[in-house]
């Protein structure tokens, strides 16, 4: 049966496949693969996002990323789904912001993919009272956290694509930091345990416009930089997996407890290991010893930089493919798709 899916991103972040969020990276891979196989996809998103399916876009917010844009940005994502529903059949509603009760239908097969720490979260936004509303994490580590009463489905790992990965890559000196460029992030730190290292860093990531990110980078980032120590801003997808691939390790030093990490596995992909505070879920994805090194200091990740050039990218590649399949994970969606459209809700939950 085709469905018409209608996915919902952040509506402060655009979606395509340079994002820099995991959030709009897993909602671009989905709105690919609904049209591969051969369904209707809409996605509301903001101007500036890149879709396969049909974009429903709402304006973008030129400037600080504050209360009254968020107001403006939500007042925005309610009329822009209530629009979509009007004009297609909408067989499900998939919402992946953590701001998603802002914005939720009132009524109708609606999922949430919660991409973030469940604490961050409003408590009862986690306790749906609607019998077509679903709730889902992306990790073990992360469900495991989940208040009494949430009644989440099974989590949905994340994946990536690990076609270009696999092929080797000759490596250079450089450690790489990618991602958002706010304080839970720890840039800080990584920069910190480079130096220590001895080790050049290069960090490449958006700074978003709010007032607490742009705060942190001129306080914490900018004093920390020089010639070794650089920051080169968003990669896009092409240049992020190349540098990647040249990169004797990704340093992961982030201070929140990561519900997944899609950069980790894309390094791994691309036979690069993985040094990282063993934070949320990152003690799943990297094997400490093997494809990287869990370590819980600045001293520490200073010496597992250093390290990170006697592993093996092969076992980082091997372990990519055996278990972060983007394949696998978007099978399990479209599975997911059609279940939550065709059966009756309050079975399903009870079966998940």
């Amino acid at each position: 049966m085709a469905l018409t899916v209608l996915n919902v991103a952040y509506p402060l972040a655009p979606v395509g496949p340079d994002a820099v969020g995991g959030a709009e990276q897993v909602l671009s891979a989905l709105d690919h693969a609904l049209i591969d196989a051969g369904h209707r996809s809409l996605v509301v998103a903001c101007e500036g996002s890149e879709v396969a399916g049909t974009l429903c876009p709402i304006p973008a917010e030129p400037g600080l990323l504050d209360d009254a844009a968020r107001q403006r940005a939500w007042t925005a994502q309610r009329q822009a789904i209530a629009e979509c529903r009007r004009r297609w059949p909408v067989d499900l509603v998939h919402l992946h912001g953590i701001d998603f009760d802002a914005y939720l239908p009132a009524d109708g097969p609606t999922l949430v993919t919660l991409h973030l720490p469940l604490g961050w979260y409003p408590a009862e936004a986690l306790q749906p009272a609607r019998p077509d509303l679903w709730l889902h994490g992306v990790s073990d580590a992360q469900c495991r956290d989940a208040p009494a009463g949430a009644g989440l489905l099974p989590p949905i790992p994340n994946g990536v694509s690990i076609g270009d990965g696999t092929l080797p890559h000759a490596k250079r000196g450089f450690a790489l930091m990618l991602g958002r460029i706010c304080p839970e992030k720890g840039v800080h730190l990584a920069l910190d345990a480079s130096r220590q290292a001895d080790v050049p860093l290069i960090v490449a990531g958006r700074l978003f416009p709010y007032d607490a990110h742009i705060r942190y980078f001129e306080q914490e980032v900018v004093p920390r930089l020089d010639p070794r120590q650089r920051f080169v801003g968003p990669l896009g997808l092409r240049r992020k997996r190349r540098f990647l691939a040249a990169a004797r390790c990704l340093v992961v030093p982030s201070l929140c407890p990561e519900t997944s990490s899609l950069v980790a596995m894309e390094a791994l992909s691309c036979g690069t290991p993985v040094v990282a505070f063993p934070n949320g879920a990152l003690p799943e994805i990297v094997d400490h010893g093997r494809t990287g090194f869990l370590v819980h200091d600045v001293s520490e990740m200073a010496e597992a930089i250093r390290a990170a050039a006697d592993l093996d990218p092969a076992e980082c590649r091997a372990e990519a493919v055996r278990r972060f399949s983007l394949d696998r994970m978007v099978q399990r969606y479209l599975s997911v798709y059609h279940r939550l459209a065709a059966e009756p809700a309050p079975a399903l939950r009870a079966s998940g």
